[in-house]
């Protein structure tokens, strides 16, 4: 049995359509689609906070990553940095949709000759996640968080479910969504805290503190306590409403904390310095 990398059907022996999608399988001229059972990777994650995922590629295997995400590779292992889809409207469509995430426009594709390695890092302290993704299942993830995929993973755009919310909450407006088949990984700043949410059961989070959550669990951007809380608390107007079943993983370090720890001559506060820094936050997009 195969499976549909466009909408991750399964497929079974000898299908020239996909069912659902009604796409051409293997044969039919679009190599977006395998027949072949997908191998999954030989990879280890090292380190604590400065983590780097070594990944050991077999002959022909391939993936691809976010751009300047890489660290190191063996000769053997050719890269080539490209648009992400088949056709040219896929590759524009696709280019758009990275330019609203905040991304490059270009992905890195590497597949090895023969028994090489490659190594991948995000861009400043935290941990790395792994997913296995069975066919068309998928994970939400914060913007930024992509780090690299087998390339059966679709990587695609999400946004939050109430528009005007979301616009003011800047951080968690826009998410990243992963489909599978196959293996993904993802970058977060400091440690990770994972919830298994059961049916109903709800979580709080800071917006710029989600890292990932399963496409099962039910996601909103929520106005919270009154405006006094919000001004003086020092945690802004917005809170990501997190309902499951599924799973939630939250960050102890967002980048845009590590920014404003980095700002000499700081005032002070852990999140803003007063009420008109909290008033800014609504504004402040960059994560």
């Amino acid at each position: 049995m195969g499976f549909c990398t466009s909408c991750g059907a399964a497929l079974t022996d000898g299908t020239r359509f996909c069912a659902s999608c009604g796409k051409p399988a293997a044969g039919g001229g679009l190599s977006s689609y395998s027949a072949v059972p997908l191998e999954p990777l030989d990879y280890a994650i090292q380190g604590d906070n400065l983590q780097v995922a070594r990944v050991r590629l077999k002959p022909g295997q391939e993936i691809y990553a976010e751009a300047g995400k890489m660290v190191y590779k063996t000769p053997n292992v050719a890269w080539e940095t490209r648009m992400s889809g088949v056709t040219l409207g896929e590759k524009l469509w696709g280019a758009l949709k990275r330019t609203v995430t905040g991304e490059s426009l270009f992905l890195t594709y590497f597949r090895s000759t023969g028994n090489g390695e490659v190594g991948f890092a995000g861009n400043y302290p935290g941990r790395i996640q792994a997913f296995s993704l069975t066919a068309g299942q998928s994970v939400m993830a914060q913007r930024h968080a992509f780090l690299f995929a087998q390339t059966t993973v679709q990587l695609n755009v999400a946004f939050a479910k109430k528009l005007g919310a979301g616009l003011l909450a800047g951080e968690g407006f826009i998410l990243e969504k992963l489909t599978g088949p196959g293996q993904v990984f993802i970058h977060g700043g400091g440690d990770f805290v994972e919830f298994e949410l059961q049916a109903g059961e709800g979580l709080h989070v800071d917006t710029g503190c989600i890292v990932a959550f399963d496409e099962s669990v039910d996601y909103d951007i929520q106005y919270v306590g009154g405006i006094k809380t919000a001004l003086f608390g020092g945690e802004g107007l917005f809170l990501a409403t997190l309902t499951g079943p599924g799973k939630v993983i939250v960050q102890s370090m967002t980048l845009d904390k590590l920014r404003r720890e980095l700002i000499p001559m700081r005032t002070g506060g852990d999140e803003r310095s007063g009420p008109l820094g909290a008033i800014g936050g609504i504004f402040d997009s960059d994560d």
